[in-house]
C-alpha cells in the first residue's frame, strides 16, 4: 500500500491484518522526511505485533517536490538523511537501546513493544542508495524499473552491497502497471494519461530512460495471458524476487481478470 496524500498505510495494514490470515502486508512506501524514526519504528512494532509477524515496512525519501514544496521541509542531503534515518530505526525495531548522534538525528532512547522487527525496504534507484540499502536494509522496492534495469543496475549494485557488507541476498520488489486485456493500445492510453507524473519526477525518469522508454505507458505489462507470462518471466529472471502489480482498470472486469490472472501465479 502506498502512502501519498491520502490514508495512511501503517494504520490501515494493521486494521488489514485483523481481516487476513496468510498474506504479506507491506507499505510501498512511507516517506521518512515527515516522521521521526523513533515514529516510524514504534508504528511498524505495532503493526507487526498485530499482523503476527506479516508486516513489512517500505520507506522511502519521497520527492523534492513533495518534501519541500508541499511539505516546507528541506530535501538536503537524502543520501546522507536514509544512511542516519536507517542507523536509528534498525536498532529500535530490535529493541534496542539507541545511542546516535549525527549529522541530522541525535537520538538516545528505548523502544519496548516487544514485537518481532519487521523486514526494511527501502526505495532505492540511484547508487548511493542502492549502497546504503545493501549495507543497512533488507531489500529495495521498486516502481518505474524494467527488467533491464534491474538485472543491470538496481539488482548487481544491492546485491553487491549486501555482500560486502556480510548481509543476506536482498529481496528485489519491483512494481509494474499490468494488465490482462485484449485493448493494449487501450490500457497503454490509460497508462499515458493516469500516470505521466512518474515520467516526469527525476528518480523515475532516471529509471525510465535506463530502460531507453519514452514514459510509463511504454513500461506497462499489458496485453492477453502469453504477453503478461513473458514480461513477469522477464522481471524474475532480471533478480526481481517480489512482483507488485499494479493493476491498470483499462477496460470494464480488466481489475478482476488481471487479478485472477495474478492469483493464478502463486
Amino acid at each position: 500500500m502506498a502512502n501519498i496524500f491520502s490514508l495512511d498505510a501503517i494504520l490501515t495494514l494493521a486494521i488489514v491484518c485483523r481481516e487476513t490470515k496468510r498474506i504479506e502486508l507491506a507499505t510501498a512506501v512511507v516517506p521518512t522526511y515527515p516522521r521521526h524514526p523513533y515514529a516510524m519504528a514504534q508504528e511498524a512494532l505495532t503493526a507487526n505485533q498485530a499482523a503476527n509477524g506479516r508486516f513489512t515496512l517500505g520507506i522511502g525519501l519521497s520527492h523534492r517536490i513533495v518534501i519541500e514544496d508541499m511539505f516546507g521541509m528541506s530535501y538536503d542531503k537524502p543520501a546522507r538523511h536514509m544512511r542516519e534515518y536507517l542507523e536509528v530505526l534498525r536498532p529500535l525495531l530490535r529493541g534496542e537501546q539507541v545511542k546516535f548522534s549525527g549529522e541530522l538525528y541525535r537520538v538516545n532512547a528505548p523502544l519496548g513493544v516487544g514485537a518481532k522487527a519487521p523486514s526494511v525496504l527501502v526505495a532505492a534507484m540511484g547508487d548511493a542508495m542502492l549502497k546504503l540499502t545493501g549495507e543497512l536494509a533488507d531489500g529495495t522496492v521498486l516502481w518505474m524499473t524494467g527488467a533491464n534495469t534491474v538485472a543491470t543496475h538496481a539488482a548487481p549494485k544491492l546485491n553487491a552491497a549486501a555482500a560486502a557488507a556480510g548481509r543476506p541476498k536482498p529481496r528485489v520488489a519491483a512494481g509494474i502497471p499490468i494488465a490482462l486485456t485484449n485493448d493494449a493500445a487501450g490500457a497503454r492510453a490509460w497508462a499515458a494519461t493516469n500516470l505521466v507524473v512518474y515520467g516526469q519526477m527525476p528518480s523515475y525518469r532516471a529509471m525510465l530512460d535506463r530502460e531507453g522508454l519514452a514514459g510509463p505507458a511504454d513500461l506497462a505489462l499489458v496485453g492477453d495471458e502469453k504477453t503478461l507470462d513473458a514480461g513477469l518471466a522477464r522481471m524474475r529472471d532480471a533478480g526481481t524476487t517480489d512482483f507488485i502489480a499494479s493493476i491498470i482498470p483499462s477496460d470494464p472486469g480488466a481489475d478482476a481478470r488481471t487479478l485472477d490472472y495474478l492469483q493464478s501465479k502463486l
